[in-house]
């Protein structure tokens, strides 16, 4: 059975990924809990392996890179995606040598992805990567897309619009959850929409 692939994505309501240089909202655009925190380091302690495009693993270098197993006990969140073994998929970087754990494959993602969803023993997890994970929903390669939202609008210092540039689907609804009273986690299982 092929291992499930999740694409695992943070957004504001008006559906923005991120928040350029004038944004001051810090991280989960300040508005993280302890409920949430604590699933997260839940989420991101089970075995996985994390799949990522360049330019997510360039920033994760940038933002996490100066994290030790150590940091486990104050940032369970981001030590766990640090150490976590990772494939980056990219065709502009081959080494990091100061990352645990990653290996880099050069090429198609569709047929990188295919491939570890055969051969790989535990679940797939993607966070961010938008353009990478757009097409690999396109090609049927995702079997849930988490999203979770904050509750921000970014109208005026938002970038990365989520899904811009995506192809239709049909999501099916597989859990919803509130977190801390204010932050809401939608697990969608997606299918390419027919056209009629």
């Amino acid at each position: 059975m092929p291992a499930p692939y999740t694409f695992d994505i943070f957004c504001s309501l008006d559906g923005f990924g991120s928040f350029g240089p004038d944004g001051d909202w810090g991280g989960y655009w300040g508005t993280q809990g302890p409920e949430f925190l604590a699933h997260r380091a839940d989420q991101y302690a089970a075995d996985m392996r994390f799949v990522l495009g360049a330019n997510t693993f360039r920033m994760f270098q940038n933002f996490l890179g100066d994290l030790t197993r150590e940091s486990d006990a104050d940032d369970p969140v981001n030590t766990r995606m640090k150490f976590a073994p990772t494939t980056v998929v990219s065709s502009t970087i081959d080494s990091a040598p100061e990352w645990p754990d990653v290996r880099f494959e050069s090429g198609d993602a569709v047929d990188i992805v295919r491939r570890l969803k055969a051969d790989s023993p535990v679940p797939l997890r993607s966070h961010g990567s938008v353009s990478l994970n757009r097409s690999l929903m396109t090609a049927g390669l995702v079997d849930f897309v988490q999203v979770t939202i904050f509750p921000v609008l970014t109208g005026a210092t938002g970038t990365v619009p989520i899904f811009a540039g995506a192809s239709d689907f049909d999501l099916d609804l597989v859990s919803s959850t509130v977190f801390d009273g204010r932050i809401q986690e939608l697990v969608y299982r997606p299918t390419l929409h027919a056209k009629a």
